[in-house]
């Protein structure tokens, strides 16, 4: 075989999302770019802030000698410095910059964490649904997910995240607002996790509470994210800008720790390490210097809102069950049947895309992300609810 066989197994296994994204490539250009509604991926359709094209251009403009060289590894210091500022004022824990990491974007960070903390087989809890690509991050630094189910309102049960808990546990992963879900984890939520992880970690040692958080600002109804960082002191936050200010293809976020975490110091240089030897060497010179002028701003928050509430009326009108997402921009609905892959190819049928919900961890429901063109939302109403009424 010419390639790893643990590649080769993953290959097979691989994101639901992308396969669906290309077969929606297909049916574009058989049908019609206007006649096919694609609901698979997560990839942003608003535009940078203003403020983002108008910061580029002036460092663009400027002529800093090696400002796009290499820097340390973590990121340019300065950089550090205003986002520590930033999320300790969010927080309300004192963080400086070296409790923070720039990385390649959220996925960037996620493995360069887990690389500084796992050895083979320690295990990392993840919350069903969860985003499915956690499942790969575990599995390149050799460590064992260990999945364990929410309550029906996808809220965190925490009796079952204890029962779960092993000799072996070093992490769990929480997203919040979630993908896919859209759920917002409440503030007794992570006060009660945080109580349990405190109790388990003086049983174990330290277990890490890494919040995977790049929709934090996509949040709706005046709703709230609680900080991690405030609840619990082994906390480890992740972010991007991919979503906030819609840089996907960027590849710009950080990693921020509590230092009151234990080894943090350790785990600080365990993240400097392995940016760099894992090829990422450092975040992008560039992004960093943007971002952190820019610190704060989103995209506008209302559109998203008023898509979802289209969809929200749509497909509650057509019979669809779900829970209403408080942030992000996904809709985790039942599928009719309970069969999400059978629903799923079902749509396919009215050139609908979404995504089962069974690579998410939740089998029985299907995903869609609602950052589409507003016109696709509308005109794919009609075929909602055709395709539940004649689904047999």
């Amino acid at each position: 075989m010419a390639i790893a066989g643990e590649i080769q197994k993953s290959l097979e296994a691989a994101s639901a999302i992308r396969k669906m994204f290309e077969e929606g490539a297909k049916m574009k250009a058989a049908f019609g770019d206007e006649n096919v509604f694609d609901f698979s991926l997560g990839n942003p359709d608003l535009e940078p802030p203003e403020a983002f094209f108008s910061t580029v251009k002036k460092f663009m403009e400027e002529r800093t000698p090696r400002v796009h060289g290499y820097m340390p590894n973590p990121g340019f210091p300065q950089v550090r410095e205003a986002i520590a500022s930033k999320v300790a004022k969010e927080s309300g824990v004192a963080l400086t910059a070296g409790s923070v990491v720039m990385s390649c974007g959220a996925a960037g960070g996620i493995n360069v964490l887990l690389k500084t903390l796992l050895n083979p087989g320690d295990e990392v809890i993840i919350i069903k649904p969860f985003f499915a690509e956690y499942m790969f991050y575990i599995k390149n630094f050799n460590g064992v997910a260990v999945q364990v189910d929410t309550n029906p309102d996808f809220s965190i049960n925490t009796g079952n995240i204890e029962k779960a808990i092993s000799p072996k546990t070093k992490a769990i992963i929480i997203n919040s607002p979630n993908n896919p879900s859209g759920k917002i984890y409440s503030q007794d939520d992570i006060n009660n996790l945080s109580d349990v992880l405190r109790k388990a970690s003086k049983q174990h040692g330290p277990i890490y509470l890494i919040s995977d958080e790049p929709y934090k600002e996509l949040i709706y109804d005046g709703k709230k994210a609680p900080s991690i960082l405030a609840a619990y002191e082994n906390a480890i936050c992740i972010t991007s800008y991919s979503k906030a200010i819609s840089l996907p293809g960027e590849r710009i976020g950080f990693v921020a720790i509590n230092p009151a975490a234990a080894d943090f110091g350790l785990i600080i240089d365990g993240l400097v390490f392995c940016t760099r030897t894992l090829g990422f060497v450092n975040a992008p010179a560039l992004m960093q210097r943007v971002v952190a002028a820019i610190h704060g701003t989103t995209v506008d928050v209302s559109v998203y809102q008023k898509k979802r509430d289209l969809l929200v009326k749509g497909l509650g009108d057509a019979g669809y069950d779900f829970l209403v997402p408080e942030g992000a921009f996904y809709f985790f609905c039942k599928a009719p049947g309970g069969d999400d892959r059978a629903y799923v190819e079902h749509l396919k049928k009215y050139n609908v895309l979404g995504v089962p919900g069974t690579g998410f961890g939740g089998p029985r429901y299907f995903r869609l992300a609602f950052c589409v063109p507003e016109k696709t939302i509308i005109n794919s109403l009609p075929k909602f609810k055709q395709a539940i009424e004649e689904f047999k």
